[in-house]
Protein backbone atom coordinates (compact mmCIF):
# COMPACT_ATOMS: atom_id res chain seq x y z
CA UNK A 1 0.00 0.00 0.00
CA UNK A 2 0.85 3.79 -0.35
CA UNK A 3 2.29 5.47 2.76
CA UNK A 4 0.68 9.15 2.36
CA UNK A 5 1.13 9.91 6.14
CA UNK A 6 3.57 12.88 6.95
CA UNK A 7 5.78 11.75 9.55
CA UNK A 8 6.98 14.27 11.66
CA UNK A 9 9.57 16.38 10.79
CA UNK A 10 10.52 17.93 14.49
CA UNK A 11 9.98 21.83 12.21
CA UNK A 12 12.95 21.31 10.60
CA UNK A 13 12.16 19.91 7.38
CA UNK A 14 14.61 22.54 5.15
CA UNK A 15 17.30 21.55 7.83
CA UNK A 16 17.10 17.82 7.84
CA UNK A 17 16.52 18.07 3.37
CA UNK A 18 19.78 19.67 3.36
CA UNK A 19 21.43 17.41 5.61
CA UNK A 20 19.80 14.78 3.57
CA UNK A 21 20.98 16.28 -0.07
CA UNK A 22 24.73 17.25 1.82
CA UNK A 23 24.71 12.48 2.61
CA UNK A 24 23.61 12.35 -1.04
CA UNK A 25 26.53 14.57 -2.65
CA UNK A 26 29.67 12.66 -0.48
CA UNK A 27 28.49 9.56 -1.99
CA UNK A 28 27.92 10.94 -5.18
CA UNK A 29 31.42 13.02 -5.28
CA UNK A 30 33.07 9.91 -4.58
CA UNK A 31 32.57 7.88 -7.67
CA UNK A 32 34.19 10.61 -9.94
CA UNK A 33 36.66 12.38 -7.55
CA UNK A 34 39.25 10.14 -7.97
CA UNK A 35 39.03 9.88 -11.87
CA UNK A 36 41.23 12.78 -12.58
CA UNK A 37 43.75 12.26 -9.72
CA UNK A 38 44.41 8.28 -10.86
CA UNK A 39 47.81 9.21 -12.60
CA UNK A 40 48.79 10.83 -9.40
CA UNK A 41 47.79 7.81 -7.25
CA UNK A 42 48.84 5.24 -10.00
CA UNK A 43 52.40 6.92 -9.95
CA UNK A 44 53.28 7.63 -6.26
CA UNK A 45 51.46 4.08 -4.33
CA UNK A 46 52.79 2.31 -7.08
CA UNK A 47 49.94 0.80 -9.03
CA UNK A 48 50.42 -1.10 -12.15
CA UNK A 49 48.22 -0.12 -15.39
CA UNK A 50 45.69 -2.98 -14.65
CA UNK A 51 45.77 -2.68 -11.01
CA UNK A 52 44.80 0.90 -11.42
CA UNK A 53 41.21 0.15 -12.28
CA UNK A 54 40.74 -1.50 -8.99
CA UNK A 55 40.96 2.08 -7.13
CA UNK A 56 37.42 2.57 -8.54
CA UNK A 57 36.46 -0.85 -9.39
CA UNK A 58 36.84 -1.47 -5.14
CA UNK A 59 34.33 1.06 -4.64
CA UNK A 60 31.98 -0.07 -7.02
CA UNK A 61 31.78 -3.78 -6.31
CA UNK A 62 31.55 -3.23 -2.77
CA UNK A 63 29.23 -0.42 -2.94
CA UNK A 64 26.99 -2.52 -5.39
CA UNK A 65 27.58 -5.86 -3.37
CA UNK A 66 26.17 -4.59 0.03
CA UNK A 67 23.13 -2.44 -1.12
CA UNK A 68 20.47 -4.37 -0.32
CA UNK A 69 21.68 -5.20 3.06
CA UNK A 70 21.98 -1.93 3.37
CA UNK A 71 18.58 -0.75 2.67
CA UNK A 72 16.64 -3.27 4.60
CA UNK A 73 19.15 -2.64 7.87
CA UNK A 74 17.88 0.87 7.56
CA UNK A 75 13.71 -0.43 7.51
CA UNK A 76 14.93 -2.93 10.48
CA UNK A 77 17.59 -0.97 12.69
CA UNK A 78 16.63 2.15 12.17
CA UNK A 79 17.24 4.95 9.75
CA UNK A 80 19.21 7.83 11.38
CA UNK A 81 21.37 4.95 13.10
CA UNK A 82 22.11 3.35 9.76
CA UNK A 83 22.80 7.06 8.46
CA UNK A 84 25.12 7.83 11.27
CA UNK A 85 26.80 4.27 10.61
CA UNK A 86 27.44 4.62 6.82
CA UNK A 87 28.83 8.26 7.49
CA UNK A 88 31.19 7.02 10.05
CA UNK A 89 32.44 4.29 7.89
CA UNK A 90 32.88 6.35 4.69
CA UNK A 91 34.71 8.95 7.02
CA UNK A 92 37.10 6.09 8.40
CA UNK A 93 37.81 4.33 4.94
CA UNK A 94 38.23 8.11 3.21
CA UNK A 95 41.04 8.64 6.04
CA UNK A 96 42.82 5.65 5.74
CA UNK A 97 42.96 6.14 1.80
CA UNK A 98 44.31 9.41 2.19
CA UNK A 99 47.28 7.82 4.46
CA UNK A 100 47.90 5.01 2.01
CA UNK A 101 51.32 4.33 0.79
CA UNK A 102 50.80 0.93 -0.61
CA UNK A 103 48.15 -0.88 -3.43
CA UNK A 104 47.02 -3.23 -0.77
CA UNK A 105 45.81 -0.82 1.68
CA UNK A 106 44.60 2.04 -0.55
CA UNK A 107 42.27 -1.17 -2.88
CA UNK A 108 41.26 -2.15 1.21
CA UNK A 109 40.47 1.57 1.89
CA UNK A 110 38.06 1.80 -1.30
CA UNK A 111 36.39 -1.26 -0.99
CA UNK A 112 35.56 0.04 2.52
CA UNK A 113 34.36 3.28 1.66
CA UNK A 114 32.03 1.16 -0.70
CA UNK A 115 30.21 -0.31 2.31
CA UNK A 116 30.05 2.80 3.92
CA UNK A 117 28.35 4.36 0.94
CA UNK A 118 25.63 0.72 0.82
CA UNK A 119 24.93 1.71 4.14
CA UNK A 120 24.42 5.34 3.70
CA UNK A 121 22.73 5.75 0.43
CA UNK A 122 19.55 3.74 1.51
CA UNK A 123 18.99 4.86 4.15
CA UNK A 124 19.47 8.66 3.33
CA UNK A 125 16.93 7.94 0.42
CA UNK A 126 14.60 6.36 2.91
CA UNK A 127 14.24 9.04 5.34
CA UNK A 128 13.70 11.74 2.00
CA UNK A 129 11.05 9.10 0.98
CA UNK A 130 9.19 8.94 4.76
CA UNK A 131 9.53 12.31 5.91
CA UNK A 132 8.12 13.75 3.19
CA UNK A 133 4.42 12.40 2.11
CA UNK A 134 4.27 11.01 -1.29
CA UNK A 135 2.81 13.81 -4.51
CA UNK A 136 3.90 17.26 -4.75
CA UNK A 137 5.96 17.62 -1.79
CA UNK A 138 8.17 14.95 -1.81
CA UNK A 139 8.83 15.58 -5.65
CA UNK A 140 10.07 18.78 -4.53
CA UNK A 141 11.94 17.07 -1.90
CA UNK A 142 13.58 14.46 -4.07
CA UNK A 143 14.60 17.11 -6.51
CA UNK A 144 16.88 18.76 -4.11
CA UNK A 145 17.75 15.61 -2.69
CA UNK A 146 18.86 14.67 -6.44
CA UNK A 147 20.26 18.27 -7.51
CA UNK A 148 22.91 17.09 -4.68
CA UNK A 149 23.41 13.69 -6.01
CA UNK A 150 23.44 14.20 -9.80
CA UNK A 151 25.42 17.18 -9.58
CA UNK A 152 27.99 15.05 -7.17
CA UNK A 153 28.82 13.14 -10.09
CA UNK A 154 30.27 16.09 -12.00
CA UNK A 155 31.33 17.78 -9.42
CA UNK A 156 33.62 14.86 -8.23
CA UNK A 157 35.78 15.56 -11.51
CA UNK A 158 36.14 19.07 -11.04
CA UNK A 159 37.11 19.20 -7.18
CA UNK A 160 38.64 15.93 -7.65
CA UNK A 161 41.12 17.88 -10.40
CA UNK A 162 41.22 21.31 -8.05
CA UNK A 163 42.27 19.28 -5.17
CA UNK A 164 45.10 17.12 -6.53
CA UNK A 165 46.54 19.92 -8.28
CA UNK A 166 46.60 22.51 -4.93
CA UNK A 167 47.21 19.53 -2.15
CA UNK A 168 47.96 15.61 -4.08
CA UNK A 169 46.19 12.64 -4.74
CA UNK A 170 45.84 12.60 -0.73
CA UNK A 171 43.12 15.34 -0.69
CA UNK A 172 40.54 13.66 -2.88
CA UNK A 173 40.62 11.24 0.06
CA UNK A 174 41.35 13.01 3.10
CA UNK A 175 38.63 16.24 1.93
CA UNK A 176 35.44 13.36 3.03
CA UNK A 177 36.73 13.73 6.79
CA UNK A 178 35.35 16.94 7.96
CA UNK A 179 32.09 16.44 5.70
CA UNK A 180 31.57 13.40 7.12
CA UNK A 181 32.01 14.96 10.80
CA UNK A 182 29.43 18.12 9.62
CA UNK A 183 27.23 15.73 8.10
CA UNK A 184 27.49 12.66 11.62
CA UNK A 185 26.93 16.03 13.96
CA UNK A 186 23.77 17.30 11.73
CA UNK A 187 22.42 14.24 11.93
CA UNK A 188 21.72 14.21 15.80
CA UNK A 189 20.87 17.62 15.67
CA UNK A 190 18.34 17.64 12.30
CA UNK A 191 17.13 14.04 12.31
CA UNK A 192 14.17 12.65 14.83
CA UNK A 193 15.36 9.60 16.75
CA UNK A 194 14.72 6.00 15.25
CA UNK A 195 13.35 4.42 18.55
CA UNK A 196 13.41 0.89 20.23
CA UNK A 197 13.53 -1.52 17.24
CA UNK A 198 9.75 -3.72 16.76
CA UNK A 199 11.18 -6.89 17.69
CA UNK A 200 8.77 -9.13 15.82
CA UNK A 201 10.59 -7.96 12.10
CA UNK A 202 13.77 -10.63 11.84
CA UNK A 203 16.55 -10.27 9.82
CA UNK A 204 17.06 -12.42 7.30
CA UNK A 205 20.63 -13.29 7.92
CA UNK A 206 21.02 -16.44 4.94
CA UNK A 207 19.19 -13.84 2.85
CA UNK A 208 21.57 -10.85 3.87
CA UNK A 209 25.06 -13.82 3.33
CA UNK A 210 23.59 -14.82 0.17
CA UNK A 211 22.20 -11.57 -1.66
CA UNK A 212 25.70 -9.46 -0.80
CA UNK A 213 27.79 -12.12 -1.38
CA UNK A 214 26.26 -13.49 -5.08
CA UNK A 215 25.80 -9.39 -5.74
CA UNK A 216 29.87 -8.54 -4.79
CA UNK A 217 30.94 -11.38 -7.18
CA UNK A 218 28.39 -10.66 -10.06
CA UNK A 219 29.77 -7.14 -10.12
CA UNK A 220 33.12 -8.54 -9.61
CA UNK A 221 32.76 -10.91 -12.52
CA UNK A 222 31.37 -8.20 -14.73
CA UNK A 223 33.92 -5.34 -14.00
CA UNK A 224 37.22 -7.53 -14.33
CA UNK A 225 36.07 -9.17 -17.46
CA UNK A 226 37.19 -6.79 -19.88
CA UNK A 227 40.33 -6.41 -18.28
CA UNK A 228 41.47 -9.63 -17.56
CA UNK A 229 39.27 -11.62 -20.35
CA UNK A 230 35.79 -13.07 -19.79
CA UNK A 231 37.06 -16.86 -19.89
CA UNK A 232 39.84 -15.86 -17.31
CA UNK A 233 39.57 -18.48 -13.92
CA UNK A 234 38.83 -15.68 -12.11
CA UNK A 235 36.02 -14.35 -13.78
CA UNK A 236 34.20 -17.67 -14.50
CA UNK A 237 34.56 -18.83 -10.90
CA UNK A 238 32.76 -15.58 -10.18
CA UNK A 239 30.11 -15.37 -11.93
CA UNK A 240 29.32 -19.27 -11.36
CA UNK A 241 28.91 -18.64 -7.98
CA UNK A 242 27.28 -15.42 -7.86
CA UNK A 243 24.58 -16.77 -10.35
CA UNK A 244 24.15 -20.13 -7.90
CA UNK A 245 24.69 -17.76 -4.54
CA UNK A 246 21.43 -15.12 -6.40
CA UNK A 247 19.12 -18.03 -7.31
CA UNK A 248 19.70 -19.36 -3.70
CA UNK A 249 18.54 -15.84 -2.40
CA UNK A 250 15.37 -15.72 -4.41
CA UNK A 251 14.53 -19.32 -3.15
CA UNK A 252 14.92 -18.01 0.46
CA UNK A 253 13.26 -14.51 0.16
CA UNK A 254 10.23 -16.46 -1.78
CA UNK A 255 9.98 -18.20 1.36
CA UNK A 256 11.71 -16.43 4.63
CA UNK A 257 8.75 -14.69 6.80
CA UNK A 258 11.71 -11.68 7.10
CA UNK A 259 12.90 -11.45 3.44
CA UNK A 260 15.78 -8.91 3.15
CA UNK A 261 14.24 -8.23 -0.50
CA UNK A 262 10.70 -8.81 -0.14
CA UNK A 263 9.38 -10.15 -3.36
CA UNK A 264 5.67 -8.87 -3.15
CA UNK A 265 7.67 -5.15 -3.68
CA UNK A 266 7.58 -6.35 -7.61
CA UNK A 267 4.02 -6.13 -7.77
CA UNK A 268 4.34 -2.39 -7.57
CA UNK A 269 4.25 -1.25 -11.14
CA UNK A 270 6.17 1.87 -10.21
CA UNK A 271 8.90 0.05 -8.58
CA UNK A 272 9.06 -2.17 -11.40
CA UNK A 273 9.00 0.20 -13.91
CA UNK A 274 11.91 2.66 -12.09
CA UNK A 275 14.31 -0.35 -11.65
CA UNK A 276 14.43 -0.93 -15.42
CA UNK A 277 14.67 3.02 -16.94
CA UNK A 278 17.07 2.53 -13.64
CA UNK A 279 19.28 -0.02 -15.32
CA UNK A 280 18.70 1.37 -18.59
CA UNK A 281 20.24 4.72 -17.02
CA UNK A 282 23.35 2.70 -15.40
CA UNK A 283 24.28 0.93 -19.22
CA UNK A 284 24.65 4.50 -20.73
CA UNK A 285 24.14 7.80 -19.49
CA UNK A 286 26.20 7.23 -15.99
CA UNK A 287 29.02 5.86 -17.72
CA UNK A 288 29.59 8.97 -19.85
CA UNK A 289 31.00 11.12 -17.25
CA UNK A 290 34.17 8.28 -17.38
CA UNK A 291 34.77 8.80 -21.28
CA UNK A 292 34.56 12.40 -21.42
CA UNK A 293 37.22 12.35 -18.57
CA UNK A 294 39.62 10.06 -20.69
CA UNK A 295 39.14 12.36 -23.67
CA UNK A 296 39.80 15.31 -21.44
CA UNK A 297 43.25 14.06 -20.19
CA UNK A 298 44.30 11.13 -23.01
CA UNK A 299 43.13 12.71 -26.38
CA UNK A 300 43.43 16.65 -25.15
CA UNK A 301 45.89 16.59 -22.83
CA UNK A 302 44.64 18.53 -19.91
CA UNK A 303 45.60 18.38 -16.68
CA UNK A 304 44.05 17.80 -13.74
CA UNK A 305 43.04 20.83 -12.76
CA UNK A 306 41.90 21.62 -16.14
CA UNK A 307 40.34 18.48 -16.40
CA UNK A 308 38.13 19.05 -13.63
CA UNK A 309 37.34 22.50 -14.00
CA UNK A 310 35.82 21.48 -17.76
CA UNK A 311 33.30 19.78 -15.94
CA UNK A 312 31.74 22.91 -14.45
CA UNK A 313 29.01 23.74 -17.17
CA UNK A 314 27.72 20.10 -16.77
CA UNK A 315 27.46 20.31 -12.73
CA UNK A 316 25.54 23.87 -13.73
CA UNK A 317 23.42 22.61 -16.23
CA UNK A 318 22.35 19.35 -13.98
CA UNK A 319 21.30 21.52 -11.03
CA UNK A 320 19.61 24.21 -13.67
CA UNK A 321 17.38 20.67 -14.98
CA UNK A 322 16.92 19.66 -11.07
CA UNK A 323 15.11 22.44 -11.03
CA UNK A 324 12.71 22.51 -14.16
CA UNK A 325 12.45 18.29 -13.43
CA UNK A 326 10.26 18.99 -9.64
CA UNK A 327 8.12 20.68 -12.06
CA UNK A 328 7.70 18.49 -14.84
CA UNK A 329 6.98 16.09 -12.79
CA UNK A 330 4.36 17.65 -10.80
CA UNK A 331 2.60 19.11 -13.82
CA UNK A 332 2.86 15.94 -16.52
CA UNK A 333 3.68 13.27 -14.48
CA UNK A 334 6.84 10.96 -14.69
CA UNK A 335 6.50 8.79 -17.39
CA UNK A 336 6.78 11.86 -20.16
CA UNK A 337 9.63 13.61 -17.97
CA UNK A 338 11.40 10.27 -17.92
CA UNK A 339 11.18 9.70 -21.78
CA UNK A 340 12.11 13.52 -22.11
CA UNK A 341 15.34 13.27 -20.12
CA UNK A 342 16.15 10.09 -21.93
CA UNK A 343 15.44 11.67 -25.22
CA UNK A 344 17.76 14.55 -24.00
CA UNK A 345 20.44 12.04 -22.51
CA UNK A 346 20.69 10.19 -26.01
CA UNK A 347 21.19 13.43 -28.12
CA UNK A 348 23.48 14.77 -25.53
CA UNK A 349 25.79 11.70 -26.10
CA UNK A 350 25.19 11.71 -29.99
CA UNK A 351 26.38 15.61 -30.34
CA UNK A 352 29.38 14.47 -27.84
CA UNK A 353 30.37 12.35 -29.67
CA UNK A 354 30.54 14.05 -32.99
CA UNK A 355 32.61 16.51 -30.93
CA UNK A 356 35.50 13.91 -29.63
CA UNK A 357 37.98 14.30 -32.38
CA UNK A 358 41.52 14.10 -31.99
CA UNK A 359 41.76 17.90 -33.06
CA UNK A 360 38.41 18.59 -31.43
CA UNK A 361 38.38 21.29 -28.08
CA UNK A 362 36.00 21.75 -25.27
CA UNK A 363 34.04 23.66 -27.66
CA UNK A 364 33.47 21.02 -30.43
CA UNK A 365 31.54 18.65 -27.57
CA UNK A 366 30.28 21.72 -25.16
CA UNK A 367 26.32 21.83 -26.81
CA UNK A 368 26.67 17.97 -26.29
CA UNK A 369 27.68 18.33 -22.89
CA UNK A 370 24.72 21.64 -22.30
CA UNK A 371 21.95 18.96 -23.57
CA UNK A 372 23.05 15.82 -21.76
CA UNK A 373 23.51 17.55 -18.91
CA UNK A 374 19.76 18.64 -19.35
CA UNK A 375 18.92 14.79 -19.49
CA UNK A 376 21.02 13.95 -16.36
CA UNK A 377 19.26 16.70 -14.17
CA UNK A 378 16.06 15.62 -15.03
CA UNK A 379 16.12 12.24 -14.86
CA UNK A 380 18.07 11.62 -11.84
CA UNK A 381 15.23 12.87 -9.53
CA UNK A 382 12.38 11.27 -11.24
CA UNK A 383 13.72 7.37 -11.79
CA UNK A 384 14.78 7.44 -7.91
CA UNK A 385 10.75 9.12 -6.97
CA UNK A 386 9.04 6.55 -9.34
CA UNK A 387 10.56 3.92 -7.81
CA UNK A 388 9.48 4.61 -4.14
CA UNK A 389 6.13 5.85 -5.34
CA UNK A 390 3.14 3.97 -3.57
CA UNK A 391 5.83 1.64 -1.25
CA UNK A 392 5.07 1.78 2.48
CA UNK A 393 7.10 3.76 4.96
CA UNK A 394 8.38 0.27 5.99
CA UNK A 395 9.30 -0.49 2.71
CA UNK A 396 11.19 2.21 1.67
CA UNK A 397 14.72 1.34 2.25
CA UNK A 398 14.61 -2.09 1.01
CA UNK A 399 12.91 -0.31 -2.06
CA UNK A 400 16.08 2.11 -1.95
CA UNK A 401 18.66 -0.48 -1.86
CA UNK A 402 17.17 -1.93 -4.79
CA UNK A 403 17.15 0.95 -6.75
CA UNK A 404 20.32 1.49 -6.65
CA UNK A 405 21.64 -2.29 -7.28
CA UNK A 406 19.68 -1.73 -10.47
CA UNK A 407 21.86 1.56 -10.65
CA UNK A 408 25.68 -0.31 -9.83
CA UNK A 409 24.18 -3.34 -11.95
CA UNK A 410 23.75 -1.55 -14.99
CA UNK A 411 26.86 0.78 -14.70
CA UNK A 412 29.40 -1.99 -14.12
CA UNK A 413 27.49 -3.98 -17.60
CA UNK A 414 27.52 -0.93 -19.14
CA UNK A 415 31.19 -0.01 -17.97
CA UNK A 416 32.35 -3.45 -19.38
CA UNK A 417 30.45 -3.11 -22.74
CA UNK A 418 31.95 0.58 -23.62
CA UNK A 419 35.52 -0.03 -22.31
CA UNK A 420 35.68 -2.96 -24.50
CA UNK A 421 34.06 -0.84 -27.34
CA UNK A 422 36.37 2.05 -26.44
CA UNK A 423 40.06 0.06 -26.24
CA UNK A 424 39.23 -1.80 -29.06
CA UNK A 425 41.64 -0.76 -31.43
CA UNK A 426 44.93 0.24 -29.14
CA UNK A 427 46.69 -2.60 -29.41
CA UNK A 428 50.74 -2.39 -29.62
CA UNK A 429 50.14 1.89 -30.70
CA UNK A 430 52.11 4.43 -29.47
CA UNK A 431 52.39 8.26 -29.65
CA UNK A 432 50.31 9.93 -31.95
CA UNK A 433 49.16 6.99 -33.57
CA UNK A 434 47.97 6.07 -29.67
CA UNK A 435 45.95 9.51 -29.33
CA UNK A 436 44.59 9.25 -32.40
CA UNK A 437 42.86 5.55 -31.72
CA UNK A 438 41.88 6.65 -28.38
CA UNK A 439 39.77 9.53 -29.82
CA UNK A 440 38.09 7.31 -32.54
CA UNK A 441 37.45 4.47 -29.53
CA UNK A 442 36.06 6.81 -26.90
CA UNK A 443 33.67 8.31 -29.68
CA UNK A 444 32.60 5.06 -30.60
CA UNK A 445 31.73 4.36 -27.24
CA UNK A 446 29.75 7.73 -26.79
CA UNK A 447 28.10 7.00 -29.71
CA UNK A 448 26.99 3.06 -28.53
CA UNK A 449 25.99 4.55 -25.38
CA UNK A 450 23.69 7.65 -27.10
CA UNK A 451 22.28 4.62 -29.62
CA UNK A 452 21.64 2.62 -26.37
CA UNK A 453 19.65 5.25 -24.17
CA UNK A 454 17.02 5.29 -26.67
CA UNK A 455 16.36 1.80 -25.42
CA UNK A 456 15.44 3.35 -21.73
CA UNK A 457 12.37 4.89 -23.20
CA UNK A 458 10.56 1.07 -23.83
CA UNK A 459 11.35 0.87 -20.08
CA UNK A 460 9.97 4.30 -19.42
CA UNK A 461 6.62 3.62 -21.24
CA UNK A 462 6.13 0.94 -18.76
CA UNK A 463 5.23 3.85 -15.78
CA UNK A 464 2.10 4.38 -15.38
CA UNK A 465 0.89 7.12 -17.00
CA UNK A 466 0.17 9.19 -13.86
CA UNK A 467 2.46 9.16 -11.03
CA UNK A 468 2.08 12.22 -9.25
CA UNK A 469 -0.47 14.36 -8.71
CA UNK A 470 -1.19 17.69 -9.42
CA UNK A 471 0.48 20.12 -6.96
CA UNK A 472 -2.61 21.39 -4.51
CA UNK A 473 -2.55 25.20 -3.84
CA UNK A 474 -0.05 25.90 -1.02
CA UNK A 475 -1.76 27.19 2.14
CA UNK A 476 -0.21 29.22 5.13
CA UNK A 477 -0.45 26.26 7.76
CA UNK A 478 1.25 23.54 4.86
CA UNK A 479 3.59 26.43 3.83
CA UNK A 480 6.23 25.42 6.34
CA UNK A 481 6.37 21.62 5.72
CA UNK A 482 7.54 22.30 1.86
CA UNK A 483 10.95 21.99 0.94
CA UNK A 484 11.65 24.63 -1.54
CA UNK A 485 14.11 24.95 -4.01
CA UNK A 486 13.85 28.64 -3.87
Amino acid sequence: MSSRKKPATGGRPRWSLGLLAFSSLITSLDFTIVYVALPDIARDVGLSGHATQWVVSAYAIFFGGFLLLGGRSADLLGRRRMFVLGMLLFGGASLLGGLATSPATLIAARALQGIGGAVLFPATLSLVTTRFAEGPERVRALAVWAMAGAGGLSLGALLGGVLTHAFGWEAVFVVNVPLVVAGTAGAFVLLDPDGPRERRRGFDIPGALTGTAGLTLLVFAIAQGPETGWATAPVLTSGVLAVALLAAFVVIEARTRHPLMPLRLFANRNLRAGLLVILAFGITMQNLVYFLTLYFQDVLGYTALQGGLAFLTLSLVIGIANVVAERLIIRFGSRPTLITALLLGSAGGALMAAGMRTDGSYWTILAGLIVYGAGMGTIYPTMFGTSGNGVADEDQGAAGGMANTALQIGTSVGLAILVGVSTSGLTDLTGEALRAATSDGLRDAVYVAAALTLAGILAALTVPRRTAPAAPPVTPASEDHVPTLH
